[in-house]
């Protein structure tokens, strides 16, 4: 991963709380895996940031690279990696991700 991509990223977390890589935007996203967090993170009614890895490919290598993991979508809250669509889902369901996306917006 280059130095640029790397900074972007960090840019990106430092700037937004809960920041979320994905295939398409919060608005459309293009796959299901992206779909559901958008679904989870607008029920919890929290702002949060997107960026579309399929606009960005050296985004959407360098973001597997910077979390090592392998796949989209990644989701990052107050610049920790938290996990893909499946983590977000348990995190959800055990009421785990709203505790800690409450305790990132008030920091």
């Amino acid at each position: 991963m280059t130095t640029p991509t790397t900074a972007k990223i960090d840019k990106l977390l430092a700037d937004h709380k809960i920041m979320v890589f994905m295939k398409g935007n919060k608005l459309m996203p293009q796959c299901g895996f992206s779909n559901q967090v958008v679904q989870i993170l607008n029920i919890l009614g929290v702002p949060y940031e997107t960026l579309d890895v399929l606009a960005d490919p050296e985004i959407r290598q360098g973001i597997k690279e910077y979390s090592n993991w392998p796949t989209i979508p990644q989701v990052y809250i107050d610049g920790e990696f938290v996990g893909g669509s499946d983590v977000l889902t348990e995190l959800y369901q055990k009421g785990e991700l709203q505790q800690k996306v409450e305790v990132a917006l008030a920091s």
